[in-house]
C-alpha cells in the first residue's frame, strides 16, 4: 500500500505550537476544544500565514513531540513494505529542519514532500491512503479515490461524521481502525 501522512496534527499535536505564537504575537488566546474552523478570528489570513511560515522553522518544529504511538505505527507499516510518503502543508525552506526532525524521531519513510498541493502529489505517486487532520485535504482525497484516515480534532469532527474517514483520538486507535484496510492490501 502506498501512504501519504501529514505532519502537523496529524505526527504531532500542532496546535499548541500555533496558539502559543499567536498569544504571544497577537494576544489572543486559542484554546483547542474551540477550534471548529481554521478561520482565527481577529486575525487576517496573512496574519496566519505568518504565524504557519514561523512554526514551521527552526525550534518550533525541531521541539515538536510526536503523538504517542505515531512513530511506532508508521514504522510498523514501513517494515511491512508499505511505501511512506510524509507530506506537509509547508513551505520548501522548511524542508531541511523537518527532514532533520523526522530524523531525529526515528520515522522511516520513503518521501517528505513540502507544498501547498499535497494532494496532487499524491494522485501522481499512487497513494492508496491519505492520514491528514485537514477537512479539505480528507475531502480531496476521497474525491480522488484515496482511502482518508485521520486523528479527530475539533475541526475535522464534521467531515468524520459525514464521510467514509478511518478516524480516531489516538495513534494507537487509529492504526486499530486502519487494520481492514492493510488487510484488504494484502
Amino acid at each position: 500500500m502506498r501512504i501519504g501522512i501529514d505532519i502537523d496534527s496529524t505526527l504531532h499535536h500542532y496546535w499548541d505550537s500555533f496558539s502559543a505564537v499567536v498569544l504571544e504575537r497577537h494576544g489572543i488566546h486559542l484554546p483547542y476544544e474551540e477550534q471548529e474552523t481554521w478561520h482565527i478570528e481577529g486575525l487576517s489570513p496573512e496574519e496566519v500565514s505568518e504565524i504557519v511560515a514561523a512554526t514551521h522553522s527552526g525550534a518550533h518544529v525541531s521541539d515538536a513531540v510526536p503523538y504517542a504511538g505515531a512513530v511506532e505505527a508508521v514504522n510498523r507499516w514501513a517494515q511491512a513494505g508499505h511505501f511512506i510518503h510524509i507530506t506537509s502543508h509547508r513551505s520548501t525552506d522548511s524542508h531541511e529542519v523537518t527532514t532533520a526532525w523526522l530524523d531525529s524521531i526515528g520515522l522511516q519513510y520513503d518521501e517528505l514532500y513540502c507544498s501547498f498541493d499535497k494532494i496532487s502529489r499524491c494522485r501522481e505517486l499512487g497513494i492508496d491512503l491519505l492520514v491528514d487532520d485537514s477537512p479539505v485535504n480528507i475531502e480531496r482525497a476521497i474525491e480522488e479515490g484515496m482511502a482518508a484516515a485521520t486523528i479527530l480534532h475539533p475541526w475535522n469532527r464534521e467531515v468524520c461524521a459525514r464521510l467514509p474517514v478511518a478516524s480516531a483520538e489516538d495513534w494507537p486507535g487509529l492504526e486499530t481502525a486502519l487494520e481492514p484496510y492493510f488487510s484488504a492490501a494484502a
